[in-house]
């Protein structure tokens, strides 16, 4: 996607913004090298992504590393609290150690119960695993591939939709384009960070980061900054 150097923030001016075609053809990290080139470029493209930054700095980057027990915890993280996602891993931990496809697989559904898996996660976690052990699915092949690829093989298994995989391209490959959407955080961030009456629509979500690509996974981690924040 070619990035135009004239843009509009949110308050109407037309801007310089930074053009930085490193980021169209290269597949970047983003980590603390490449974070003030990108919040550089989000606070050059909107004002109130700036005015975050601003008032409370830059957000921490929380990363993940990659493979099955990221993968894991981040489908038993579907629809729940955090702090439910992490006490449910943590037995999980304690019963099997750190969890690998093949130590998944040993537990029956009556001992995933007892941890904490509900029905349909103890499917997609077997999913998961079995597709790893069958060399179905090659996570660390995926860590080399763009964001579209990653997506079409994750989201492939049942129980992984659009927010796992985004989550995991963000979180654990560290893609600075990944962009979770749906994630409950980001829609009320948004709300907060734009002074909106009423939380945004999907189709209203994705418009407004259209402006911030390609750099929308580190402007969701400023949205989560300013949802705890503001």
């Amino acid at each position: 996607m070619q990035l135009s150097r004239e843009t509009t923030n949110s308050g109407g001016r037309q801007s310089e913004s930074p053009v930085q075609p490193e980021t169209q053809n290269a597949m970047i990290t983003l980590d603390e090298s490449t974070l003030d080139q990108g919040l550089a470029y989000l606070a050059a493209q909107d004002a109130d992504l700036a005015r975050v930054l601003t008032r409370h700095g830059p957000p921490a980057l929380r990363q993940r590393d990659p493979g099955f027990p990221t993968l894991l915890k981040t489908i038993l993280g579907q629809q729940v609290s955090r702090s439910s996602a992490d006490a449910t891993y943590q037995r999980l931990c304690d019963a099997i150690g750190p969890p690998r496809p093949g130590n998944f697989l040993t537990l029956d559904d009556e001992q995933l119960r007892a941890i904490g898996f509900s029905r349909q996660k103890t499917r997609y976690g077997r999913e998961l695993a079995a597709a790893l052990v069958e060399g179905r699915l090659d996570l660390d092949h995926l860590s080399g591939c763009d964001d579209d690829a990653v997506r079409t093989a994750l989201t492939a298994l049942p129980g992984i939709g659009a927010w796992t995989a985004e989550i995991y391209l963000l979180f654990a490959l560290r893609r600075p384009d990944a962009w979770p959407a749906s994630d409950l955080g980001i829609i009320v961030g948004a709300q907060k960070v734009k002074y909106l009456p009423q939380r945004p629509s999907r189709q209203q979500l994705d418009a407004m980061a259209e402006a911030w690509r390609p750099w929308r996974g580190l402007a969701a981690f400023i949205l989560w900054h300013g949802y705890q924040l503001i």
